[in-house]
């Protein structure tokens, strides 16, 4: 298994996209995003690469021979991938949501899921966990995850909170501020699936708080999009 978390440094963008933007709805050029692309799949030896187009969903695409990419003529419309193919990465892009990374070693099965604060209110990594396990045996003891730079508590703020997260996670507000620790909520949430503590590593690196290494839509609004990426060794 390899991994990277990309910054949004050593890319070709200009501009508000500086510079190694990933996404190309954002208004980049598609040259430069291509370009950006490859270079990270040169970074983490692949030659295949599965970019979804994430919508803020829990849909989980499960990567397999069938549903091979290379085959594909549509794009895939979900916001997290399963696989036990090797050579072949799999990219989530981001600008403030959480990028989860997750392996299990024993089942040789790897994934990556976008989650923003409404993944997380639909527990998308949850949903996430039980594809692993029911589509590859994986079992949570022996997953193991890591949390991408992302919008921290200390910059999480949902004044409308009340309308827009239910009040059963109402426990992840920091106290007299309508602050949410969605780090927390994260953890949790792979817990309550059987996944140990120990097994799960977090960035706790806001990116918001630091824009010079990442990109923030919350601070940004027309910015680039960096890659979380994930991938099996042939």
């Amino acid at each position: 298994m390899s991994h990277g978390i990309f910054s949004r440094s050593g890319g070709v963008s200009s501009h508000c996209f500086d510079s190694l933007n990933v996404g190309l709805s954002v208004g980049d050029g598609p040259a430069a995003v291509a370009e950006n692309r490859h270079r990270i799949l040169s970074r983490m030896g692949t030659r295949k690469a599965v970019f979804l187009n994430q919508v803020h969903g829990k849909t989980i695409h499960v990567l397999n021979q069938i549903s091979n990419p290379a085959k594909r003529q549509t794009p895939i419309i979900a916001d997290g991938l399963v696989t036990d193919m090797p050579g072949i990465s799999l990219v989530i892009q981001v600008a403030d949501c959480q990028g989860i990374l997750l392996f299990d070693p024993d089942k040789k099965v790897v994934a990556n899921v976008h989650s923003g604060w409404r993944g997380s209110v639909q527990n998308i990594i949850g949903n996430c966990i039980d594809v692993m396990k029911v589509r590859f045996k994986c079992q949570p003891g022996h997953i193991r995850a890591g949390i991408s730079p992302s919008l921290g508590p200390c910059c999480a703020e949902f004044t409308n909170y009340k309308d827009e997260i239910p009040k059963a996670l109402w426990s992840y507000k920091l106290s007299e501020k309508p602050y949410f620790d969605f780090w927390k909520m994260s953890c949790d949430q792979m817990i309550e699936k059987g996944m140990k503590k120990e097994n799960i590593e977090r960035m706790n690196i806001c990116t918001q708080c630091n824009t010079e290494q990442f990109y923030s839509y919350r601070r940004e609004k027309k910015t680039g999009r960096f890659a979380c990426v994930i991938s099996l060794k042939k």
